[in-house]
């Protein structure tokens, strides 16, 4: 009885030990870092271009900050 407990700790300190092993390597290594800091690689890689279409946006729909919410801020929905 001594025996299968002792086998089943070891048997759970293994899983406990490969599960957290599996996480000591996440993330971009250094090599990699280079590559995802390009310009293009950032979410708003066209700052030029988003500004015109906000701009455009206002002007077609006399509104400002509607970006990312339902409806223009106009009323019409």
């Amino acid at each position: 009885m001594k025996k299968i407990k002792l086998i089943a700790i070891g048997l759970v300190s293994v899983v406990a030990g490969a599960i957290l092993s599996g996480c000591a390597h996440m993330g971009a290594e250094v090599w990699e870092r280079d590559i995802l800091a390009k310009p293009a690689m950032q979410l708003d890689s066209g700052a030029l271009d988003r500004a015109l279409d906000d701009h455009i946006y206002f002007s077609k729909e006399a509104s400002s900050g509607g970006r990312g919410f339902g409806g223009g801020g106009c009323g019409c929905n």
